[in-house]
């Protein structure tokens, strides 16, 4: 299942989220903070549908929880990865601090070299910064 919502603006086109978390609270915090930037989001709730809406949407920034119910972060880094991902890639989880480092190495070993390291609990401004810097 995904979410999606479009900002008005030409800014729209050119700056896309795609976030995949299975903490809709958490959901619901990037999507406020990023169309209040400006960007168009998507919200996907599981790797099915990531795939998906990464196919349709080409995201430009990607938000992407490494600990989910139905796949691991790291097999959707490497699927990114297969698909020459060129979007900035936000890999985050508030399982182990050291995990989203770790993912951001393996990431860059597989070619994809945008790739930052985020940890939870991360504040609006934290996060702002992060998207517009992206």
């Amino acid at each position: 299942m995904s979410k999606r919502s479009q900002p008005d603006g030409d800014g729209a086109a050119e700056r896309r989220l795609l976030v995949i978390d299975d903490e809709p609270a958490f959901c619901t915090f990037v999507r406020r903070v990023a169309e209040a930037e400006g960007f168009a989001v998507t919200v996907a709730a599981d790797g099915d549908a990531f795939k998906r809406a990464y196919a349709s949407l080409q995201p430009t920034v990607i938000m992407l929880d490494l600990v989910l119910p139905d796949i691991e972060g790291i097999e959707l880094l490497q699927y990114l990865a297969q698909q020459g991902c060129r979007a900035r890639v936000f890999v985050i989880s508030g399982y182990n601090p050291d995990y989203p480092r770790l993912a951001q190495a393996v990431a860059g070993s597989r070619g994809l070299t945008t790739v930052q390291a985020l940890t939870k609990p991360i504040d609006a401004g934290q996060l702002r910064a992060a998207l517009l810097n992206a």
